[in-house]
């Protein structure tokens, strides 16, 4: 599979951001991530369907979500009117894990798994009939700019003979510390959906460094 890179708007700079996703755009940019965190499932508050929409506005590459939240359930429709393609929800953060994926998929979304660090990858046997990607988290959700979880490239390799199995179309993305330095060993380890945040909206050149990171994936 082609890998694909969608930086996170969450480490852009509001006061310009759509000069900053045009910036990404220009260098390559195949999706936006939205990150969003309700101060519950993760300590941080971010933002709602209300940014999607905007997002919308400005971009017309597709948009994924990723749910930090304790009711997904609630929210998932009104992202997906907002214009949101592919959602993750957090497998830990649902007392029904299926009935929320499946809620996806009956509005018209695209659907993902979260896996946390600590998650195991067979986690996602349950619902694996339902789900195009899995999400692994390499770093504990809630904060942008932290660093890599080393394991995580191990659980990257496991989960992908894992899927290779059962799903062999199901992606996987990754989301936490992802840099210029690791994302080619990310994708030798079978990663195929990259989620950079600080790596691209921190540098000086952000087009410059979507094309750079979109090299080293390839």
């Amino acid at each position: 599979m082609k890998p694909l890179l969608t930086p996170s708007i969450l480490a852009a700079n509001f006061a310009h951001l759509e000069e900053d996703i045009r910036a990404a755009e220009r260098g390559g940019s195949d999706y936006f991530h939205l990150d969003i965190m309700d101060g519950h499932f993760v300590p941080n508050i971010s933002f709602g369907p209300w940014v999607a929409k905007q997002m919308k506005k400005i971009t017309d590459r597709p948009l994924d979500a990723h749910l930090m939240i304790t009711n997904p359930r609630e929210y998932i429709p009104k992202f997906i009117d907002a214009g949101v393609e592919l959602i993750y929800p957090h497998i830990e953060g649902s007392y029904d894990i299926y009935r929320t994926v499946q809620m996806i998929v009956d509005h018209g979304g695209r659907a993902g798994i979260t896996l946390n660090p600590a998650t195991p990858v067979e986690s996602v046997e349950g619902v694996i009939d339902l789900i195009d990607s899995v999400l692994i988290m390499s770093v504990c959700p809630g904060f942008g700019g932290q660093q890599f979880i080393p394991s995580s490239t191990s659980k990257i390799t496991k989960l992908r003979t894992l899927l290779d199995e059962l799903k062999p179309s199901v992606r996987i993305a990754v989301d936490g510390g992802v840099t210029l330095e690791n994302i080619g060993n990310l994708r030798k380890a079978g990663a195929d959906f990259f989620i950079a945040g600080s790596a691209v909206f921190k540098a000086l050149d952000i087009e410059q460094r979507v094309r750079d990171l979109k090299k080293a994936m390839e």
